[in-house]
C-alpha cells in the first residue's frame, strides 16, 4: 500500500535502505506516467529499494508563471489515488510549492529532499526535466551531484504506445480534452477524463423541462472539455456510478454569451438528493455541440435524443 507524505520531512527515517525516486507534476497520471512508474518499481525491486514519487501540491507554473499555467487534468486527491492505483509506488511525497519553494535552488532541493530525507540511490526523470529556481536544474546537474553524493541518474525520453507514434504527454491530453475528443483522450489516460466538484443548487431549469440535472461546481483551473453535450457517468458521494447525459456550457437557449458556464449531468433512472455531495463526472463520448433552440419544445425533443444516445452508448 502506498504511503502518502504531505511533508518531505515526515519521510525522514522511513526509507532505510534507500530509494529510486522520480520527480514531476504527474498531472493526469497518463499511460506514459504509468510506464515510467513501472520502470521505477522494477528498478527498485531489483535493487532492494523503495519506489518513490515526488510531486507537488499544485502545478509549479501556478506560482512561477500563473498567466500561462495549464488547466489541470486531476486534483491533488485524484492524482494521489491514481498513483496508488498503479500498485507500483511505495511512497508519494507531496512538496508544498509556494513562493518560497520557487526561490529554492536546484542544489538546495537535491541536498534537502533527495539526499537529506529520501536516501536517494537512483533518480529517474524525463530527459528534458528541469527544476529549481529559474529551472536551472537538469539531468546534467543531477548527474554531477549524484557522482559526489552517491546516487545514479537515468534521463528518459517521452514514452509512446509504439515506435513512431506520438508520445504520451499531459499537454497532448489537455489539447484533446479542450477539443472534446474524449475517446482519444481516454486512450492516452487509460481511462475516461473526469472532473470533481460539489453539487450546488441551481435555477432548477432542467427540472422544469423534465430533465433534472446536478449543478456541479468545479475548480477554476480544472481542464474541462469544450462546450457541448456528452455521454458519460456520474459518481456520487458514496462512490455509486451511474450513466449520465452531461451538458456543459452557457445554455444559449435561455442566456447570451455572458451566461454562467455550467456543468450539468442528467443522471439516467435516478431521482434523489445530491446537494452538497462531492462528486465526479466522467466524460466518455461527445454527442454534439451547444445549440440555441427556438423555444423549449425543440430543446426538449433534442434532450430526449441526447438521453437515448447516452443510454445506447453507455449500455
Amino acid at each position: 500500500m502506498m504511503q502518502i507524505h504531505h511533508d518531505p520531512n515526515a519521510v525522514e527515517g522511513a526509507i532505510v535502505d534507500g530509494a529510486v525516486v522520480t520527480i514531476g507534476a504527474y498531472d493526469g497520471v497518463h499511460r506514459g506516467h504509468q510506464a515510467l512508474l513501472r520502470l521505477v518499481h522494477d528498478l527498485a525491486t531489483a535493487r532492494g529499494l523503495e519506489a518513490v514519487v515526488v510531486t507537488f501540491d499544485r502545478h509549479p507554473a501556478e506560482i512561477v508563471r500563473p498567466e500561462s499555467a495549464p488547466l489541470l487534468l486531476t486534483t491533488l486527491d485524484q492524482k494521489l489515488e491514481l498513483l496508488a492505483a498503479t500498485g507500483v509506488v511505495d511512497h508519494a511525497v507531496v512538496v508544498k510549492f509556494d513562493a518560497v519553494r520557487a526561490t529554492e535552488t536546484a542544489e538546495e532541493f537535491v541536498n534537502g529532499v533527495l539526499v537529506g530525507v529520501l536516501n536517494t540511490k537512483l533518480v529517474v526523470v524525463g530527459a528534458d526535466f528541469h527544476f529549481g529556481h529559474r529551472r536551472a536544474g537538469n539531468v546534467a546537474l543531477l548527474e554531477a551531484m549524484g557522482a559526489r553524493l552517491g546516487f545514479e541518474v537515468i534521463g528518459l525520453g517521452l514514452v509512446a504506445a509504439e515506435p513512431g507514434a506520438q508520445p504520451f504527454s499531459s499537454t497532448r491530453v489537455r489539447a484533446l480534452v479542450a477539443d472534446g475528443e474524449m475517446r482519444a483522450a481516454a486512450e492516452l489516460l487509460g481511462r475516461p477524463h473526469s472532473v470533481r466538484g460539489l453539487v450546488e443548487r441551481g435555477d432548477r431549469r432542467g427540472r422544469e423541462l423534465g430533465y433534472p440535472t446536478a449543478n456541479v461546481a468545479v475548480a477554476a483551473n480544472a481542464c474541462l472539455p469544450s462546450d457541448g453535450v456528452y455521454a458519460g457517468t456520474f459518481v456520487d458521494g458514496q462512490g455509486v456510478e451511474r450513466p449520465a447525459a452531461i451538458s456543459l456550457g452557457r445554455r444559449p437557449t435561455f442566456y447570451d454569451e455572458r451566461g454562467l458556464r455550467l456543468l450539468e449531468p442528467f443522471i439516467l433512472d435516478f431521482d434523489g438528493d445530491l446537494y452538497d455531495q462531492q462528486v465526479e463526472v466522467r466524460f466518455h463520448h461527445r454527442l454534439r455541440g451547444q445549440m440555441k433552440f427556438d423555444g423549449v419544445d425543440p430543446l426538449i425533443a433534442q434532450m430526449r435524443l441526447d438521453v437515448a444516445a447516452t443510454r445506447r452508448l453507455m449500455a
